[in-house]
């Protein structure tokens, strides 16, 4: 593979006239503005609809896509909406905030208007969508059409018999709740109408896609309540254990993430099935897969469920390479990052190499003096060429608000590898972005913040926080020409052209 770059930046955060980013035409100048800029790729984060906190790594399906995504400008365009309502609805007045009070009580009653007059069912494309797409749609559609009925509680407080899933109760719901399960099923295909229209420019343009897969789900999604059998739960369906990190130098009590743990033995037993669905499903949607949290694969941290924090966890053996080998014979070989972050143990490394999958090297993750096992590994000179090189990633501080965090020791470590005593604090993100830059990966992105030099305030997500992530969007004058010849003048530099884009 040829040395390569790209950026990181979600769908969300794209410059959009109502309220979040989404598949309007923004989005295709953004392809283009990559393409300008000598880009190979194009990072987005899960695309997936978003449960409480607007997470993305919370996600009411594993398979859905986000309706938030949905361009209403497409739609005016298909004349089931009017310009003059989607002008009427109040999205916020902050280019660079989503407010998803207001997108949520907005965008899905334009949604609505929109499905009613669509006559969708009539639509052919659409039938072969259902039919296609039946083995996860079906139970997503109605779980969230059974969700808005039950006002919004999770799927373990409904009542017994359609929490439980008894045959009979499915077949009222269905009947009950007809055009509400129709509406969300219009709202899939919109999303991935629009989404492999999208994809395809990208590609056409000589930019790749990498996508994002949470390596668990929401105990609150219709993969839990349509599949309990592959999670570790009770015969009430009330799970046993849940994930999250044991305590560490970043948190005392460590990460409780609360999400149900996979039963591996049962997966093992159906040939990993639900996992190569999954895959499959990834391999269609994105040129590159990253899969979240690659460690959990090899041993994940165990927390009893009800437990108040993360700190009486234990470690379990996960699958291991034996996964990733029978995804391989089943699936072929199809590029996949491995998220091997954080504390690194000799058997992660292991399946890291044995994977063939390139690992991540975060260069703010060289100077904390917190970290004493591992900082050595994410120092550029020791980057082997099968890694993703990055300056920092999502859940990341930006560069420079990382500068006005870090102790005045870290700053002095991290100037004294650079050998550079002079460059002024403010430019400082600029030497960092070329030290990852020229590093032997054999890829590198760059978060779109740290490009244009931002400070933690646009900082995407600081993680166990809610309330301010995931609202950060960037404007279309920060996409400057300016920005984008520099970008492309760095990525000429150090090699990592993609000339298939530049011809």
């Amino acid at each position: 593979m040829n040395r390569a770059a790209g950026i990181l930046l979600p769908i969300t955060s794209l410059p959009s006239r109502y309220g979040v980013g989404c598949f309007s035409k923004s989005a295709y100048d953004f392809v283009d503005w990559l393409r300008d800029a000598g880009q190979t790729y194009w990072q987005i984060l899960p695309i997936c609809p978003t449960s409480y906190g607007d997470s993305p790594y919370q996600s009411f399906s594993t398979f859905a896509g986000n309706p938030y995504f949905i361009s209403l400008e497409a739609l005016i365009e298909e004349g089931v909406l009017t310009r003059e309502e989607c002008d009427a609805a109040d999205f916020g007045d902050n280019p660079s905030d989503i407010d998803y009070e207001k997108l949520y009580f907005q965008r899905y009653p334009l949604l609505r208007r929109a499905y009613e007059r669509s006559d969708i069912s009539k639509n052919p494309a659409y039938q072969a969508f259902v039919d296609k797409n039946g083995w996860w749609l079906s139970d997503y559609a109605l779980f969230m059409a059974l969700k808005d009925f039950f006002k919004g509680q999770c799927w373990y407080d409904w009542p017994e018999d359609i929490r439980l899933r008894y045959g009979y109760a499915l077949d009222y719901y269905r009947r009950e709740l007809y055009f509400d399960v129709e509406f969300q099923q219009y709202l899939q295909f919109k999303f991935f109408e629009q989404y492999r229209a999208l994809k395809a420019y990208a590609n056409g343009q000589g930019v790749k896609i990498i996508g994002d897969i949470p390596i668990y789900v929401a105990m609150d999604s219709a993969d839990v309540w349509a599949h309990p059998e592959l999670f570790q739960l009770d015969k009430d369906n009330v799970p046993t254990a849940v994930a999250g990190c044991p305590p560490d130098g970043f948190a005392a009590d460590g990460q409780l993430w609360g999400n149900p743990l996979y039963r591996w033995d049962y997966h093992k037993q159906t040939g990993y099935s639900w996992w190569l669905s999954r895959l499959w499903y990834c391999h269609q949607l994105y040129d590159v897969t990253r899969i979240d949290h690659f460690r959990g694969f090899d041993e994940y941290y165990s927390i009893p469920y009800g437990a108040k924090t993360a700190a009486g966890g234990h470690w379990e053996k996960g699958p291991g390479i034996d996964l990733f080998r029978c995804v391989e014979a089943n699936l072929g070989w199809h590029e996949m990052i491995a998220e091997d972050l954080g504390y690194v143990t000799d058997t992660v490394r292991q399946l890291v190499r044995e994977s063939g999958f390139p690992g991540m090297k975060v260069l703010e993750f060289a100077f904390d003096s917190r970290d004493t096992g591992s900082a050595n590994d994410y120092l550029p000179h020791n980057y082997i060429e099968n890694c993703i090189a990055y300056t920092g990633t999502h859940d990341n501080e930006t560069l420079v608000g990382w500068f006005d965090e870090i102790p005045d020791n870290e700053l002095a470590m991290a100037r004294r590898y650079l050998w550079d005593d002079y460059t002024p604090k403010a430019q400082l993100h600029k030497a960092f972005i070329a030290l990852a830059m020229r590093s032997a990966a054999k890829s590198c992105i760059v978060p779109m913040q740290d490009y244009l030099g931002l400070d933690n305030t646009c900082r995407t997500n600081k993680p166990s926080t809610i309330g301010t992530n995931w609202r950060w969007r960037v404007t279309g004058e920060q996409l400057s020409p300016e920005l984008r010849e520099e970008i492309l003048s760095i990525t000429k530099l150090y090699g990592r052209m993609n000339w298939a884009a530049n011809k």
